[in-house]
């Protein structure tokens, strides 16, 4: 029975959608939608790692929201280890959250200032184990030892760290309620090159010790290389292509992936590479007619780039691509839709 849920993915995406509500007029009253998340759906297995990657305003952060519904989704499903996370009530959710954290990208922003370290760890201790002061106590000790902090910062104000240590107390925090699953919010894109890379260690060195999943939410794709198991590129709301952490950077298929990767200055000067710049404007707008990503696309176009919204299918072992020249393949009668 074990062994059953073990191959079951943690965490299960289904057509997620987050739209808000655009108003204008007079009475300012709803007149269109934007579609900041629009039919997202992917998995993660337990234990591993999915990196999420796109520019800014594509929709990544909006994602990582839902899933721990800090924003209410539009629609589609939810599923983590078994219980679709969309029919909870407030208080279901809430006991659920003990389960899924979330790490932020600015952690001195995350940090309550009025608050002591030792509390601001604490907190959640309380709220969710009730546990008295001296059991709290001991328990942030050994969470600051396990993130490499110190027992003298128990008392110490965020104000009085460094940004990388800011960023493991907001670890430390998260790891409080023993949680299955962490949402990587950027945790290291406001530190310093030489505190990402202690932070990215520290992060996979908790991974393997307590089992933990990962959502890491990037646009730094040399992070999310090292980092994850799986990839999955976002382009103004939508899954372009999915695939192994190997085949996306090895074998790039989505004309978005070619250009993102071949902007990778490489450490070898004698290693010259082509850059794919990328013209047009991106759309504020995404209609359901037409490739969102055609406008700037530099890939030689078929008829339908303009006239039909690519799927997301199977191209070749579990590597997902939405674009029409792809699914202008001969084999594509035997391609299947990602879900």
């Amino acid at each position: 029975m074990k062994d059953a849920k073990s191959k079951q993915p943690i965490l299960d995406v289904k057509n997620l959608k987050m739209y808000f509500p655009i108003k204008g007029g007079l009475l300012n009253r709803k007149i269109d939608d934007f579609k900041a998340v629009d039919d997202v759906s992917f998995s993660i297995q337990r234990g591993k790692t999915f990196g999420l990657v796109g520019e800014s305003g594509s929709g990544k952060t909006t994602v990582g929201k839902c899933i721990l519904r800090l924003v209410e989704p539009t629609s589609g499903q939810i599923i983590f280890d078994g219980a679709d996370l969309t029919r909870l009530n407030a208080g279901q959710m809430r006991d659920q959250r003990t389960h899924m954290q979330m790490i932020y990208q600015a952690p001195a922003a995350s940090l309550n200032r009025r608050m002591t370290i030792g509390q601001i760890i604490g907190e959640a201790l309380w709220l969710h184990e009730r546990l008295n002061a001296r059991d709290r106590r001991k328990r942030v000790l050994e969470l600051l030892d396990i993130v490499g902090l110190k027992s003298e910062h128990y008392y110490r104000y965020p104000h009085e760290f460094s940004g990388g240590q800011q960023q493991r107390v907001g670890i430390a925090r998260a790891l409080a309620v023993q949680p299955q699953l962490l949402i990587l919010d950027e945790p290291t894109s406001a530190l310093d090159v030489s505190v990402q890379a202690q932070i990215l260690n520290l992060l996979q060195q908790l991974q393997d010790e307590f089992d933990l999943t990962y959502l890491f939410i990037s646009h730094d794709l040399g992070v999310v290389r090292y980092m994850c198991d799986e990839i999955g590129l976002l382009y103004l709301g939508k899954l372009v292509e999915v695939a192994d952490s190997e085949t996306i950077f090895e074998q790039p298929k989505h004309p978005y992936t070619q250009a993102l990767i071949s902007a990778i200055p490489d450490p070898d000067p004698d290693i010259t590479r082509e850059e794919i710049i990328l013209t047009g404007d991106i759309h504020t707008k995404v209609s359901d007619i037409g490739c969102p990503f055609a406008p700037r696309c530099h890939a030689a176009k078929v008829p339908a780039c303009d006239t039909a919204l690519p799927p997301l299918v199977n191209t070749n072992e579990n590597h997902f691509v939405a674009c029409h020249l792809h699914l202008a393949d001969e084999d594509a009668p035997q391609k299947e839709a990602y879900a």
